[in-house]
């Protein structure tokens, strides 16, 4: 099942490629500080009905080497298939896109991470074929952030040990630290790392403590948040006029134009079913037409 802190965990290196310099600096790998990242697609199926997904692939330009892929696994435990999904996943990509892979796995406990670093190998008669070696971050090597300063100055790698050291009894004074940052950037910044560290903190006594200290507008519909908790009791209260403005709103919370003809299907809509469904695909939209696609009722919703 994957859960809320599975997504933060690697949905942040896909919004905020600069995580990735001082993540490869805590892995002893050297990177540029200035590196691009392309979010590519995690679908890495030859055949149906198998179906075999990366969490997340980017393509990592730097601006003093050469391009590479990036894999990026959550783990939140022991999973035996793995040994034989990421080492295919490594060399389908690489066949893909002719470029090198790295895999990065995230893990917020630390036996699953001493297992993640693998070596994962396919062996014959002691002959290796080939053998898989992840790059791990886990409580071992990402800082604890406790200090307000440094927060501030990478709110990104903040929120990335928030999230791993979730369980730490530091964890309070990290999120102290975090808050107070935030506090002190603009408000789409604040806004966006915000929301997702309460959705990475998932089930833990910390996102309690986070609801606590701060507020911010949701750029995460579906996870349950606090601002959309508050937003759709208090402003919508169940009716079809404050569902279609949440729709909107967290469409333009994500970047994605709304043209007119959309902007006015979604508000003169009646039914709260088809609402409520188009809701639920707004994390995955890429565009505002991925909310009617395939929607036989769709209609019903109409004026």
């Amino acid at each position: 099942m994957v859960t809320s802190t599975h997504e933060a965990s690697h949905r942040i290196f896909q919004d905020r490629p600069e995580l990735l310099t001082p993540v490869f600096g805590l892995l002893g790998i050297p990177m540029s500080g200035k590196a691009t990242a392309v979010v590519l697609s995690p679908d890495v199926t030859e055949i149906q009905p198998l179906e075999r997904r990366v969490d997340s692939v980017l393509r990592v330009e730097p601006s003093d080497g050469d391009n590479f892929l990036l894999a990026i696994e959550t783990q939140g435990r022991r999973d035996p298939r793995k040994a034989t999904s990421w080492p295919y996943y490594v060399t389908y990509l690489q066949e893909k896109f002719t470029l090198p892979v790295l895999l990065l796995v995230t893990c917020t406990d630390r036996a699953t991470a001493r297992w993640a670093t693998g070596p994962f190998t396919c062996e014959v008669r002691g002959w290796t074929t080939h053998s898989t070696h992840p790059l791990v971050l886990s409580p071992d090597n990402v800082p604890v952030i406790t200090d307000q300063r440094t927060a501030a100055r990478n709110p990104a790698l903040a929120t990335f040990s928030a999230i791993t050291h979730s369980r730490n009894p530091e964890a309070t004074a990290t999120l102290e630290a975090l808050a107070g940052a935030l506090r002190t950037t603009d408000s789409e910044t604040a806004q966006y790392f915000g929301g997702l560290l309460e959705i990475g903190l998932g089930d833990t006594p910390a996102r309690q403590t986070w609801r606590k200290l701060m507020g911010f507008t949701n750029y995460f519909p579906g996870r349950g948040t606090l601002l959309e908790e508050t937003y759709l009791e208090g402003e919508a209260k169940g009716e079809a006029r404050g569902e279609a403005k949440a729709i909107l709103r967290f469409l333009e919370g994500r970047g994605i134009s709304v043209p007119d003809d959309a902007r006015n299907r979604i508000t003169s809509c009646t039914d709260l079913d088809v609402l409520n469904r188009w809701l639920d695909r707004t994390p995955h939209a890429e565009c505002v037409h991925d909310l009617f696609a395939e929607d036989p009722e769709e209609q019903a919703g109409g004026a």
